[in-house]
């Protein structure tokens, strides 16, 4: 089937069935945002200054430097195939790690534990890449929206492993340890199924349609972050309420699939109406013209910019077409965008790494709602930044990079609060870290595929990410670990501790630099992007009139 043609009822449904199966993997690949939940066993099992457990922190993160070799192998294997090298690699991961939690074996020599470390934060790189790739792919008029609701549900994953491990679990670090490895092996196999690239949308209807589903789906996730809001605010919730409270999760987690049963009904009695007229249909052919003006799909016109002729001088890349990665290596954007990345996600990382340390400083006794508050406006910055930034692209040419911008001052701010450390302002801070954090992640993956192309997508995406392990190793190992040990005082067991709003303070104020220095990057950007996103919606407008000018000549 030719990119320009119609899909078939089974190709829409497989299409959308492949994108509920892509959000349930997102809903289980933020594992590696769940570390708060089980570090302060491995430091008491281990021994750990705040230094060493930052680092092995680091070293999960370091496990995404890896996700090159995904981004390379994208382009050559299967998606199915991508998905089981991420799910048998977590794991191993995490399943070596609940061995040490649960103590059926011995405490690991501390790089034995970074390499399993590693590997778990690798195995994330391989199942996130395979789903952004190919729904990307799948959706490329949508891209804002396929971004916020894939990221959003990773931004969600670390409250629903939370709720799930205290409802079954009781809070049982190792058992949690045990469904980090498990589950995604199991969500995996459904995506093995289902998840494939299927041609694009070919006209402004089907486009209509994709946003209208895309609704739905925002719709349904803001109902799961809802619930899963609610869920912090119970005291002391019983057993039997937490058990319910995740049989209800599990079944709202189902709910997208009526919409690919949906998109199948409706394409299977259309095609029964249509064929009652094809004898008419075949009629009116014959008196047809042999020759008739062809109206080309966007996607099989010539780009607007023609390269050179050959025997010609042969012209750079301009922004917007599709780069090779020694194009975007040599492009002056892309390290401005991966810079300012560096400083949102780097800064956040750093946060989400010492939650349970900045709250237990702070005299919080359990921090697990600050894991989930960061998670859950997380998802709610991922998924409103992709619809809303999509939206002004059409509306307005807005370009992508100055919502990266609004989410850098905004973060700065939410810096400064919890520096000062008034009453409530972790709760405060927590909440606008995840919405800025989710922001970034959210706008900056389709951003990258606006400037540099979809040709080489997967490899360019890992080189970006490369800043979660830069970001997490300069922000949260050294910057926050160097300074939260000349804070600290030794304990008689060979760590540290320190308790008070002085043990990080400094960390936020450097953070919070960092953030204004992001702003401006991103605001550089957005300026140097600008003719681009107007083109955009030049293409999605002259879209939108050939396809209504193609209905009214049927």
């Amino acid at each position: 089937m030719g990119f320009g043609a119609e899909l078939s009822p089974a190709s829409s449904a497989t299409k959308w069935l492949g994108f509920v199966t892509a959000v349930w993997v997102q809903a289980i690949s933020g594992n590696n945002y769940t570390f708060s939940n089980y570090s302060d066993a491995l430091k008491t099992l281990m021994n750990l200054t705040q230094l060493e457990l930052n680092s092995l922190s680091v070293a999960k993160d370091v496990g995404k430097a890896f996700g090159l070799l995904a981004g390379l192998a994208s382009d050559q294997l299967p998606t199915w195939v991508i998905l089981l090298i991420g799910s048998v690699e977590g794991l191993v991961g995490y399943g070596a790690q609940w061995l040490v939690v649960s103590e059926r074996i011995k405490p690991l020599s501390y790089w034995q534990m970074s390499i399993f470390l590693c590997m778990g934060g690798n195995s994330t790189t391989w199942m996130n890449t395979a789903i952004l790739v190919t729904c990307i792919r799948n959706f490329r008029k949508n891209r804002g929206p396929v971004s916020g609701i894939l990221k959003g549900y990773v931004g969600l994953s670390t409250a629903i492993f939370t709720v799930i491990c205290s409802a079954l679990f009781n809070d049982d670090p190792a058992r949690f340890l045990l469904m980090l490895s498990i589950t995604p092996l199991v969500v995996c196999f459904a995506a093995m199924l289902f998840l494939r690239e299927i041609p694009p949308s070919a006209s402004s209807a089907e486009d209509k349609e994709e946003s209208r589903y895309f609704w739905l789906f925002n719709g349904v996730a803001i109902v799961v972050a809802l619930y899963l809001l609610g869920y912090d605010f119970i005291p002391n919730p019983s057993k039997l309420f937490s058990q319910i409270f995740a049989v209800i999760l599990l079944l709202l987690l189902a709910s997208p699939l009526i919409i690919p049963i949906y998109s199948f009904s409706k394409g299977w009695f259309a095609d029964r109406a249509q064929a009652a007229a094809e004898a008419d249909v075949e009629g009116r052919a014959a008196q047809e013209p042999l020759l008739k003006q062809e109206i080309v799909p966007e996607t099989q016109r010539r780009p607007e910019v023609e390269p050179a002729e050959n025997g010609g001088e042969v012209r750079r890349k301009v922004i917007g077409e599709d780069h090779t990665i020694w194009e975007v290596m040599r492009s002056l954007d892309f390290w401005i965008l991966f810079v300012s990345f560096l400083c949102g996600v780097g800064t956040g990382l750093a946060v989400m790494n010492n939650m349970g340390q900045i709250g237990l400083a702070l005299g919080y006794a359990d921090v697990s709602i600050f894991v989930s508050l960061t998670s859950i406006w997380g998802f709610f910055g991922r998924i409103i930044s992709g619809m809303v930034s999509e939206y002004f692209i059409r509306r307005a040419a807005t370009p992508r990079p100055l919502w990266n911008a609004a989410s850098q001052i905004l973060m700065a701010v939410g810096y400064i609060l919890m520096a000062i450390a008034m009453p409530g302002s972790l709760y405060i801070g927590s909440i606008v870290v995840g919405i800025c954090y989710g922001v970034r992640l959210a706008v900056t993956v389709p951003t990258a595929s606006e400037l540099f192309g979809l040709k080489y997508y997967g490899l360019i995406y890992n080189i970006l990410i490369l800043n979660l392990p830069l970001g997490s190793f300069l922000f949260s190992g050294l910057l926050a670990g160097i300074l939260y040990d000349m804070e600290a005082i030794a304990t008689a067991g060979g760590g540290n501790t320190c308790v008070g709003a002085h043990c990080y303070r400094m960390v936020f104020v450097v953070m919070a630099i960092a953030c204004i220095i992001g702003f401006g990057l991103d605001i550089l950007l957005s300026i140097r992007t600008k003719n681009l996103y107007a083109k955009i919606q030049a293409s999605k407008r002259s879209k939108k009139t050939v396809s209504e000018k193609s209905e009214t000549r049927r």
